[in-house]
């Protein structure tokens, strides 16, 4: 079932990303396709058989673990991007992209790379399963190193959680609010992930569950906010009063 779940997700993304492939080309919305490309790497990187096949190409040290936890950071605070913008959101905005937002990345960044340093990380191991297993100091530094990757996209989710929830009780179409309602629920289960180091390991397939959940919610929440301008001609998700700009 996990299985399924990964390689449909992989399947959302990829369609979603080659879809927006022509409006990225004549310069529309390209931050939306960042979005897309972006997740849809990270899906790729987090199945076992890519994962194995690129980290070996990068030297079978799972550089493609640390490879990921930066391509999900990018994705995330693309996506933190075009919500504020689109929704008007400009607090925010300020809080992501301002010094605050960038000394938080920054900071968490450079948190996940010493950590990986630190970590004793020979042998290719998707979800570094094989690396907690290893002694109980290599196991501590990977849930640090778990806990340092999921740190900025829960803080982006924070930042972004209560314009979204304002958004979805808000007047929009009906197409609009789900696609709002979609993003909502990706970002509480990024803020759910938090509590997965006190998950029992009979709960792994249930992480698994959250953290695809994720990524299929906001894939499939920006298309339809997409699709949602197309039905309604207009350039941006909403009127300033209630979406935006």
């Amino acid at each position: 079932m996990i299985e399924i779940l990964q390689w449909s997700t992989l399947t959302v993304c990829g369609l979603a990303a080659i879809a927006r492939v022509p409006s990225a080309l004549r310069g529309k919305n390209r931050t939306v396709f960042y979005i897309f490309a972006l997740m849809t790497l990270a899906t790729l990187l987090s199945i076992r058989a890519p994962y194995f096949a690129i980290d070996q190409a990068l030297g079978g040290v799972n550089a493609a673990n640390l490879l990921l936890r930066f391509v999900i950071f990018a994705a995330i605070f693309f996506v933190g991007i075009r919500v504020t913008r689109g929704f008007g959101a400009d607090s925010a905005y300020r809080l992501l992209t301002g010094r605050i937002g960038m000394a938080v990345l920054g900071l968490i960044s450079l948190a996940v790379l010493v950590l990986f340093l630190m970590m004793d990380t020979a042998g290719s191991s998707a979800g570094l399963i094989a690396m907690s297993g290893q002694n109980a100091r290599n196991g501590l530094l990977v849930e640090y190193y778990g806990a340092a990757g999921r740190a900025y996209p829960a803080y982006v989710s924070l930042v972004l959680l209560p314009a979204m929830v304002q958004a979805c009780r808000s007047n929009l179409p009906a197409l609009m609010r789900l696609a709002v309602c979609l993003l909502v629920l990706a970002l509480v289960a990024i803020g759910v992930s938090l509590l997965f180091p006190v998950f029992p390991p009979a709960l792994d397939s249930v992480e698994f569950v959250i953290n695809y959940t994720a990524v299929l919610c906001f894939v499939i929440g920006l298309a339809l906010i997409w699709v949602a301008k197309l039905r309604s001609g207009l350039n941006a998700p909403g009127k300033k009063t209630s979406t935006g700009k």
